[in-house]
């Protein structure tokens, strides 16, 4: 079993340094020659600090100014003559009007013929953020937090953002036209929608105002006259100023994830890039592929591996801490208790998961059995969304700091030889 959890960390570690942005930043830079003498910076983001590094080592003579904003504890220092913020993630706080104000103030002094760099990674929505005229941080911070627990895809949510900011939806882009704006994007969102990372500060908002309408109905988000009139303004169907770029991906990381783990002698299957449901049920299903492999030796022969990537979501009942990778991994270690040669991760590419300090969870046969020894009922933890301290109490957390990028989440089984 150690040998199984070595291996595991070894494919995790080697799909997330896959996508870090460093190297695909100055790619891309050179790629597309922005080699203008006139380049304003704004990078946004978990791994904000990163593509900004990277750019200013690439065309340090060329940028004339910047602003940095990422989450807190993500800034690794000062960058020449940028501007370095940190601000709330994922509810937008005070830091997150301040940099975001200060980013608006520096670009209505710029001339036409600057050229904006801006670098966009996943955490721009809360940290790229102000308030549409009327709308108060309140308004957005408790809209946010009602979303976020409601089981709301994140375009679903990012929707609704849009509508109460100044800075989303292409509204940016509109605010900093005619200057020219390359954006680099890594991504964070199924299918790499460019109209919902980071809410899509430069591209154009591809909900209509009925969609979002119905989105509040669905997801019971009661607002009021004002704010309604508000969300119902209707954000750009068309800019002209922004070019797009994908510079990084979750299905990137699953590709390396596969690479590696046929490196370390496993049979691979790679299932999705778009795993999108719920964190629990996604852990009863992967939990169903592992009996399968133990019992039949399919969908593929041990050794094996198999890889997903993807978003899954949290309909929070309880009160307990957590994050959707640890309450997949936990529902999974919960159908599996008792098997030998299994382990499984669910990890965030960011490092954090949800309101914590851990990636996602590692765990296998023995987690929950674990928890019982300590006289605890696993299932407790489940029921109140509690999975953060279920899998302390086990051991069975994954932390891994900061990685400075961000592409959705990897899912990794292994399934080993019988003893």
């Amino acid at each position: 079993m150690t040998i199984l959890k070595e291996d595991l960390m070894n494919i995790i570690n080697f799909s997330i340094n896959s996508v870090l942005p460093e190297n695909s930043v100055k790619e891309y830079i050179k790629k597309l020659k922005i080699t203008n003498e006139k380049i304003f910076l704004i990078s946004i983001g978990k791994a904000a600090w990163r593509m900004a590094k990277a750019a200013n080592d690439e065309i340090k003579n060329n940028i004339k100014g910047g602003v940095v904003i990422t989450k807190y504890n993500h800034s690794l220092g000062d960058i020449d003559d940028l501007e370095i913020y940190e601000a709330g993630h994922p509810i937008p706080d005070e830091n997150s009007i301040k940099a975001t104000k200060r980013t608006l103030e520096l670009i209505s002094n710029l001339e036409d013929d600057y050229t904006i760099l801006f670098l966009i990674s996943g955490g721009g929505s809360a940290l790229f953020e102000m308030p549409e005229d009327g709308i108060t941080l309140k308004d957005i911070q408790e809209i946010t937090d009602k979303l976020l627990k409601s089981g709301a895809e994140i375009t679903e949510i990012n929707a609704i953002r849009k509508r109460l900011s100044k800075v989303k939806g292409g509204k940016f882009a509109k605010l900093a036209y005619p200057k020219k704006i390359y954006s680099l994007v890594l991504s964070d969102v199924l299918g790499d929608r460019l109209d919902s990372i980071a809410s899509g500060p430069t591209f154009k908002d591809d909900f209509s105002t009925e969609q979002v309408i119905k989105l509040l109905k669905k997801y019971n988000v009661d607002v009021s006259e004002k704010i309604e009139s508000i969300i119902t303004k209707e954000t750009p169907k068309e800019i002209v100023n922004a070019e797009h770029y994908i510079i990084g991906s979750v299905k990137i990381a699953c590709d390396n994830a596969i690479k590696k783990a046929k490196e370390l002698g496993y049979n691979t299957l790679f299932l999705t890039s778009f795993l999108n449901s719920e964190a629990k049920e996604a852990g009863k299903f992967f939990a169903s592929i592992a009996k399968e492999i133990i019992n039949s030796n399919n969908p593929v022969p041990k050794p094996c591996a198999i890889v997903a990537g993807g978003e899954t979501v949290v309909n929070v009942k309880g009160h307990g801490l957590g994050g959707r990778n640890q309450e997949l991994s936990y529902s999974f270690a919960l159908e599996i208790e008792g098997l030998k040669t299994i382990v499984f991760a669910s990890v965030g590419t960011d490092g954090t998961d949800g309101p914590t300090d851990a990636a996602g969870g590692i765990v296998d046969g023995f987690t929950s059995l674990k928890l019982k020894e300590k006289g605890l009922d696993p299932y407790i933890f489940l029921e109140n969304n509690d999975s953060y301290n279920g899998l302390e109490e086990a051991g069975s957390l994954l932390k891994l700091g900061p990685t400075g990028t961000n592409v959705n989440d990897i899912i990794i089984l292994l399934v080993g030889n019988d003893n």
